[in-house]
């Protein structure tokens, strides 16, 4: 299906209500995965996993995001946005169910394989779902950014808030020992104070799920049989390898998601480090860097809702992105500066640099994405955001093996400051965008 008419979901649904969805959408879903963010490395040493062990397990759940990020985008575009993405949130109830109760390697790397599988249905659907009854109520024409930053800040805020809530249960029935022995006692260790947010993160995707059936309308697509799928999945998988070869703004906005990508690696591999050493011990450096990673996505929550404000003070989009990921770099330049500096001043620009990180890459987010969508129409809709998705994985993946044996010093932070500067200056040249790429840049807001 393709045009206006392919996307029609729910004519009598209005933009208002249709961003008010899938603000929910996006918040249901990410809710777990922040719950399970603080306390998933503690809870699977706690059961006895070596930390080779632990390792495995995630590369469990990134190869299998990686394998299935293209497929299930276009599962999404062929069978629908509303019945992938509450298979992705049934396969992530029961990957968490698996993870917390699980007390071997054989249960839990399966789990987390699991998680991955649902990870990737999830990629695309909800925004694409959001696109089409967009489109569907008002016309090709209509403003996006808006609808999208929300749907990003609502994804960022519940990140944010998980982790708080992830890292403070299971300290919560750990003061006094009644709490938490309690409930090994009960259970005969297999409820563990560290399993209960992963166990509520599995009881929010139950309720995701069903908001997802009962919120996101879709007109019926046609019937489709097994075989029918197995041709058109290959289809649409192939038309977005083509995406970036065709269109030189999507190719454009591919490399820029792979250096956001190179930037997040940085973060994630050195912040945990440099947070210990700041603090003295592994522990208290544990719980700083849980801190620092909710101040961060609340940043980047921030930063996507002042994407459409960004956009009409920078003009247009592509104006906007280069700013915001210009704004990105300067903060990971900040945090280079500071390496092995001492005092409260050093602190206080690496602290800042930090959330200038997330908060430019928020404000990225939402008028790349934008734009993006003005190159596509509903037929590759989901898939164009597997791809995307899957440039910012493949490049965050490759940057995180040469982050991890450069030596340690300003070096990594520099690699990471360098990458997001090119993807910067990539929109320094404006002549790929034709006007009708973003017709509503300068009303978004």
């Amino acid at each position: 299906m393709t045009g206006t008419q392919g996307a029609r979901t729910d004519t009598a649904l209005t933009e208002q209500a249709a961003v008010r969805r899938f603000v929910t959408v996006s918040f249901l879903f990410w809710l777990p995965a922040g719950l399970g963010l603080a306390p998933m490395v503690l809870l699977l040493t706690e059961r006895g996993l070596t930390l080779a062990a632990v390792a495995a397990a995630y590369a469990a759940h990134s190869l299998t995001v990686a394998a299935l990020e293209l497929p299930t985008g276009g599962l999404s575009d062929v069978i629908g946005r509303r019945t992938v993405l509450a298979g992705a949130g049934t396969l992530n109830a029961c990957a968490l169910v698996l993870i917390a109760l699980g007390t071997t390697p054989w249960v839990i790397v399966p789990g987390m394989a699991l998680m991955g599988a649902g990870r990737a249905l999830s990629s695309g659907p909800a925004e694409a779902w959001y696109v089409d009854t967009v489109h569907a109520h008002a016309g090709p024409g209509a403003d996006l950014r808006t609808g999208l930053a929300r749907g990003s800040a609502a994804s960022s805020g519940a990140i944010a808030l998980g982790v708080l809530l992830g890292g403070g249960m299971p300290w919560l029935l750990g003061l006094g020992t009644d709490p938490g022995e309690r409930l090994r006692t009960l259970t005969s260790d297999l409820v563990l104070p560290l399993s209960v947010p992963v166990l509520l993160g599995a009881a929010v995707h139950v309720v995701f799920v069903f908001y997802v059936l009962s919120a996101l309308t879709e007109t019926p697509r046609p019937a489709a049989t097994l075989r029918g799928v197995l041709r058109g999945v290959p289809g649409a998988i192939g038309a977005g390898l083509r995406l970036g070869a065709g269109d030189a703004l999507i190719r454009r906005i591919l490399m820029t998601t792979g250096a956001a990508g190179t930037a997040l690696a940085a973060l994630e591999l050195l912040t945990p480090g440099r947070a210990a050493e700041t603090t003295g011990s592994p522990e208290s450096g544990a719980v700083l860097f849980a801190g620092l990673a909710a101040a961060g996505f609340v940043c980047s929550a921030a930063g996507s809702r002042l994407a459409p404000l960004v956009a009409r003070l920078a003009g247009d989009g592509e104006r906007a992105i280069m700013v915001s990921l210009g704004a990105s770099t300067a903060g990971l330049l900040a945090l280079a500066a500071t390496v092995g500096a001492t005092g409260v001043f050093p602190a206080a620009v690496a602290t800042a640099g930090y959330g200038l990180v997330y908060l430019g890459l928020g404000a990225a987010g939402p008028s790349e994405n934008e734009l993006l969508h003005r190159r596509v129409d509903t037929s590759g809709r989901a898939t164009a955001l597997s791809v995307q998705s899957l440039a910012q994985q493949l490049l965050g993946a490759a940057a995180g093996v040469v982050i991890g044996v450069l030596p340690a010093g300003s070096l990594p932070w520099l690699l990471g400051a360098v990458v997001l500067l090119a993807g910067t200056l990539l929109w320094a040249r404006r002549t790929l965008a034709t006007p009708s790429a973003d017709p509503a840049a300068g009303s978004a807001g």
